[in-house]
């Protein structure tokens, strides 16, 4: 028996939308990642398409995120991380030697589990990556920036009598959109989203799930989530991860509703996980 959906989620999945045929905007060929003599991704290959949200889940510590974070390049900062394979974004091999890992991630943007606003003000936090990115060349410039993005991720409304004030002063479920508005600040092409909405409260993440549905519009979107619910509402494509391997992916409602392997349906009918 397959994953029973809600209705509200059913209605979302977009079973119109032909998520197999979209060109890929990111491509995993054969990858493999250590951790010293430990092998915790197994050959992975996953085309992620443009302008969709896909969902990758799994089981804890089934290689999701460390999955996420070979995408820009994040697993450089742990010494005994070694990735093999090959993973193209836009057609570039990120792992080539002449790849500039700074620029790398200002097109490959991160939003983590617990929101990490900058010890700044509002107009602060935002306007970071433009101005050290060189985006932004006069003040109004930067203004503008500012506002557009805020807009984008449904804050401003919120918080634009305020600007000044310290980030950290705001709600969890601001924070992580503030979040948002700094990934996207700086124009990327992906936005990389590492359980977004596990620490807020069901109001915020409803805000959350609403702002993913708008961005993909501009953003192609990859979020790890433990919430089979979430991927179902909130992604057109889901990959599903267990000890180490990619067991399949492919349109979320197919996943959920007539998966082909007898390991994913145990997932989603929880007998696993």
């Amino acid at each position: 028996m397959a994953y029973a959906l809600e209705k509200s989620d059913a209605a979302q999945l977009g079973p119109s939308e032909a998520v197999a045929s979209d060109p890929a905007l990111i491509s995993a060929v054969d990858v493999d990642v250590f951790y010293g003599e430990k092998q915790a991704l197994k050959g992975i290959s996953l085309d992620v398409p443009e302008h969709r949200v896909t969902s990758l889940i799994g089981p804890s510590g089934c290689g999701k995120t460390t999955f996420l974070r070979c995408l820009n390049r994040m697993n450089d900062l742990i010494d005994v991380c070694r990735v093999e394979g090959e993973i193209k974004i836009a057609g570039q091999n990120i792992y080539a030697p002449e790849v500039d890992v700074v620029s790398l991630r200002a097109q490959v943007g991160m939003v983590f589990q617990k929101p990490n606003p900058f010890p700044k003000s509002i107009f602060e936090n935002v306007a970071y990556g433009p101005r050290i990115h060189g985006l932004a060349s006069k003040k109004s410039d930067l203004q503008g920036t500012v506002e557009a993005s805020l807009k984008r991720a449904g804050l401003w409304e919120e918080v634009s009598d305020r600007l000044d004030h310290p980030a950290t002063a705001l709600s969890g479920g601001q924070q992580q959109r503030l979040c948002i508005a700094r990934a996207i600040a700086v124009e990327p092409k992906v936005i990389l989203m590492d359980e977004p909405c596990s620490a807020l409260d069901p109001i915020a993440t409803a805000h959350i799930e609403e702002l993913i549905d708008e961005l993909r519009q501009k953003f192609t979107i990859i979020i790890v989530t433990h919430s089979m619910q979430q991927a179902a509402r909130v992604s057109q494509h889901t990959a599903f991860f267990h000890m180490g391997v990619l067991v399949e992916h492919g349109k979320t409602e197919q996943i959920f509703t007539t998966p082909n392997d007898e390991r994913t349906e145990s997932y989603i009918t929880g007998r696993i996980g």
